[in-house]
């Protein structure tokens, strides 16, 4: 059924009542650029270079490439990200892989679009440390970016919004490639072993992760609390609540694509997860939430597991199932030659 080409056939996925807007997994669509920054061959080529330059840190050693390296699948295979004089960032560097279909950006979705997002770490002090004013200053000075700019643009002209444009259409590029699943349900039967195939019904049904890693993306585009806030603890983080000061918020953090998950861990927002065994343990044992009992809390202020959260009485069996789908739509990292910056 799941390897006939025809969705239809496929059995109902286990969802839950709370789920809204559902979509089921499937192939990506193509990459939609925004009318106000419509692609072109060489403003990608421009926020390619941009991306990898880190003449746009304070330091002038850090660049996005720094957090978000394509041989370690757009992330950086750290528990958390370092930046501006070493310092440790407070969460997990996310993958640049396939940002471009996800409506809000960050883990906590501060970020209305990929032009947005990139000026947060190149201000962040954690991060890149470096003011809008100068960085577009810094690379006014660099005579062999002129030439890039006046054909990305139109003109000479070096401003901050640009710089946002060049990098955001840059990052739209990053998509995956095909994986054995995609080939698998569009009719290549071959492409995938039995047991990754039980992998797969699970994933839509006892496993329930279809509930918030549907669509093509594997990723509902909206934000959860699935019990990781670490409240009481050094590490506590409110999620979404940091940007809407909303209480119901409290806890939630973005659906991150499983898409490429092979390659982008250690996983969680806060890292702590080394392995898939892990994550798929945490979920199946329906994410009991770590208990501070010698931590002041303020209880106004508890987090609320989401509602979709249950124990799935896994077996051992169907735990490495499930895993062993997760690695069909994951492809080989990607490896980049080296290539000169302007100068």
């Amino acid at each position: 059924m799941y390897s006939s080409g025809d969705t239809s056939l496929w059995p109902a996925p286990d969802l839950d009542t709370s789920v809204k807007n559902f979509r089921d997994i499937g192939l990506l669509e193509k990459m939609i650029f925004p009318e106000a920054n419509p692609y072109s061959v060489e403003k990608a080529k421009l926020g390619k270079l941009l991306f990898f330059d880190p003449r746009l840190s304070s330091s002038k050693q850090i660049s996005c490439a720094s957090c978000h390296d394509p041989e370690l699948g757009w992330g950086d295979g750290r528990h958390l990200a370092f930046g501006h004089d070493r310092q440790n960032g407070k969460r997990n560097a996310m993958t640049i892989l396939n940002t471009g279909y996800y409506h809000r950006l960050f883990w906590d979705g501060r970020a209305a679009n990929l032009e947005n997002q990139v000026v947060f770490p190149v201000q962040d002090p954690l991060e890149m440390a470096q003011s809008l004013k100068t960085m577009e200053k810094n690379i006014k000075k660099i005579k062999g970016y002129k030439s890039y700019f006046k054909e990305a643009f139109g003109t000479e002209k070096v401003t901050a919004e640009r710089i946002q444009k060049a990098i955001a259409t840059f990052e739209r590029t990053v998509v995956s490639k095909p994986t054995r699943f995609d080939s698998f349900i569009k009719g290549n039967a071959k492409a995938l072993s039995d047991d990754e195939v039980r992998g797969l019904h699970l994933f839509r049904t006892k496993a329930r992760c279809i509930n918030c890693h549907n669509t093509p993306l594997f990723s509902d585009n909206q934000f959860h609390n699935d019990g990781q806030t670490l409240y009481g603890s050094t590490m506590q983080d409110f999620g979404l609540y940091n940007f809407t000061k909303n209480k119901e918020d409290i806890g939630k953090f973005r659906t991150p694509s499983l898409r490429e998950t092979i390659s982008t861990g250690p996983w969680m927002h806060h890292g702590n997860f080394p392995s898939l065994v892990d994550v798929v343990e945490y979920y199946n044992l329906g994410n009991p939430a770590p208990i501070q009992r010698s931590v002041q809390v303020d209880e106004s202020m508890r987090p609320v597991t989401s509602p979709i959260l249950k124990k799935l009485h896994l077996t051992k069996t169907e735990r490495q199932q499930l895993e062993s789908f997760l690695r069909t739509i994951s492809t080989p990292s990607q490896k980049m030659n080296p290539f000169p910056l302007p100068k």
